[in-house]
């Protein structure tokens, strides 16, 4: 065992109490404010494409942009967080997205807020989301399964506030002066941030991970200063920056595990094609209602409605998917949540009044809850948690493309048509094939996976990359908190 591991188990019960609780409300507040955010933006969709004059797809850049690099910016973050710590880069994170949205009330053109809003702000969201989550796994060893689940809550109180408070500020003061606000609000990132002090482990030391392997190519650098090369030989240094690179790669992007774990290769690019739907309904929802008569505080209401069911939904979901009845079987119920909200795009085909698109919100936010809470149990599921950070890197920028791709798309057929329906037949499709396609490739998975079993039941281990969540678990219970997690919710 490391040091920082035996560390790690020493002040356990130190780590799940007192201050703890405290790190643990900032968390709350800080995913409200930063993973909630975005689905505001549909409630101004309408005023920026009258201000700027811009087409339904010129328009949705925005907050796509938004989103994905909300998204994508792990691997960054992660490098930020082993560099100066989880409470620098909130602090950093805060300043950014205030900085963006103030930028945002002074933009002259759609494009210019691509850079303010989408960029910068989404950039800083990026940073004081997942390095807040990241503090948790310092701050909570034997809660912290209960701590994620808390703090995830925030996302929803989010969903349900950020759109009420949108709407009645742009009917008071306008898009410029309620994105002035904005940026104000997100500044108590910073505040949250201030919350967030490294935590002193029993030894007296800030929390360390394992004794890392053998980075690959050592060897072959070995050999050649063996032969008398010298540390500046051109040979020798062109090798090393290729190691270096490579080992960057194989720590933030997993490309070996994703050739290798047909589980991991099945499920990222799932949920990557499963994104090219699953944002639509945020964009263009309230576009949607407002376009077919329903008022503008109404429309509104439609995503809070969504965000508040989330609050008791999501919790009740992952608590529920923990159960030993469905261990191995998770990526199953996913695919299940995936294609409900697939479904229940079509309800708002059929109607467009606001007594049905109330079905279609509640609908959509108890198979939404199920997605949020299995999205990042399933992936725990078929990678091992010494490789789980890598994995996700790869993840979660492979997700962020579909993310930034999905709505102005969506937004240009909508303008080649004039027709809103688009936006959901589009949204089934994307999500519905996604679900089919996960849920029917896992199963054939398994049952090769058993076949492989019975062939060779007399070897120890016939399946290294096997869909077990057994091995992981256990692995999962043994280890120290990371020292770099980057972690991204739906």
């Amino acid at each position: 065992m490391s040091q920082g591991e035996a560390a790690g188990r020493g002040a356990a019960k130190p780590q799940d109490q007192g201050w703890a609780w405290m790190v643990l409300l900032a968390a709350v507040v800080l995913q409200g404010l930063t993973l909630g955010f975005p689905c505001c933006i549909g409630v101004f969709f309408t005023d920026l494409q009258h201000e700027f004059q811009a087409s339904n797809s010129e328009t949705s850049w925005f907050p796509s942009i938004m989103v994905a690099v909300l998204h994508g910016g792990g691997p960054l973050c992660s490098i930020l967080v082993k560099r100066f710590g989880c409470r620098f880069v909130v602090m950093l994170g805060g300043l950014l997205s205030g900085l963006g949205m103030v930028s945002s009330s002074f933009c002259k053109s759609i494009s210019q807020l691509y850079l303010t809003a989408g960029l910068i702000t989404g950039l800083g969201s990026c940073f004081s989301f997942q390095a807040g989550v990241t503090v948790l796994g310092y701050y909570f060893v034997r809660w912290r399964t209960l701590a994620n689940a808390v703090a995830s809550t925030g996302v929803s109180l989010g969903f349900t506030l950020w759109p009420l408070l949108s709407q009645y500020l742009l009917d008071e003061m306008g898009w410029r002066n309620t994105f002035l606000i904005f940026g104000g609000i997100l500044l108590n990132c910073c505040v949250c941030g201030a919350i967030m002090r490294p935590i002193q482990l029993a030894s007296g030391v800030l929390p360390q991970s394992a004794k890392p392997k053998e980075e690959p190519g050592s060897r072959a650098e070995e050999a050649l200063l063996s032969n008398g090369a010298s540390p500046h030989h051109p040979t020798l240094q062109q090798h090393t920056k290729r190691t270096k690179c490579l080992q960057m790669l194989q720590k933030y992007l997993a490309f070996d595990i994703f050739c290798q774990n047909k589980g991991y290769q099945i499920y990222t690019i799932g949920v990557t094609w499963m994104m090219m739907g699953f944002a639509l309904p945020h964009v263009y929802l309230v576009p949607y209602a407002i376009h077919n008569g329903v008022e503008e505080r109404k429309a509104a209401l439609l995503i809070s409605i969504i965000g508040f069911i989330n609050i008791f939904i999501r919790p009740l979901t992952g608590l529920l998917s923990g159960h030993r009845v469905f261990t191995g079987r998770r990526i199953y119920l996913f695919s299940l949540a995936v294609l409900l909200c697939g479904l229940s795009n079509f309800i708002c085909v059929i109607s467009a009044e606001f007594s049905v698109l109330i079905l279609y919100c509640v609908i959509l936010s108890i198979a939404m809850s199920g997605v949020g809470a299995l999205t990042f149990q399933v992936l725990m599921d078929v990678v091992e948690m010494d490789r789980f950070s890598s994995a996700l890197g790869l993840f979660t920028i492979l997700e962020s493309i579909t993310l930034l791709i999905g709505p102005p798309l969506t937004g240009l057929l909508v303008d080649i048509t004039s027709d809103f329906h688009y936006v959901f037949y589009n949204s089934s499709f994307f999500l519905i094939s996604a679900a089919l396609f996960m849920g029917l490739s896992f199963c054939a998975l398994e049952k090769k996976n058993k076949l492989r079993e019975a062939s060779k039941a007399h070897l120890e281990n016939p399946s290294r990359y096997q869909y077990s969540e057994t091995l992981t678990e256990s692995k999962a219970e043994s280890q120290s908190p990371p020292a770099v997690e980057y972690i991204t919710s739906i």
